[in-house]
């Protein structure tokens, strides 16, 4: 096996992490849109969506980049 054969795995799985987001951004769209209820989706799926929005909310309140001034917009 060559060197370019045993790093194509790795090629695939480093884009994976970003393809995730990409699905969960338009499972929320179509959501959103009410092209499908969030009920729709098998019981798996919709535990792993929520587990991923709570880590997502504590992550975001832990680093809170970004903070909010008395007039609502980003400082």
């Amino acid at each position: 096996m060559t060197d370019e054969e045993s790093s194509a795995p790795d090629v695939l799985s480093q884009t994976d992490v970003g393809l995730a987001r990409v699905l969960e951004d338009l499972i929320d769209v179509l959501i959103t849109r009410g092209v499908i209820q969030f009920t729709d989706l098998p019981l798996v799926a919709q535990l792993k969506l929520l587990e991923r929005r709570e880590t997502r909310a504590n992550l975001g309140d832990r680093l809170d980049l970004f903070s909010m001034d008395g007039d609502g917009g980003l400082i």
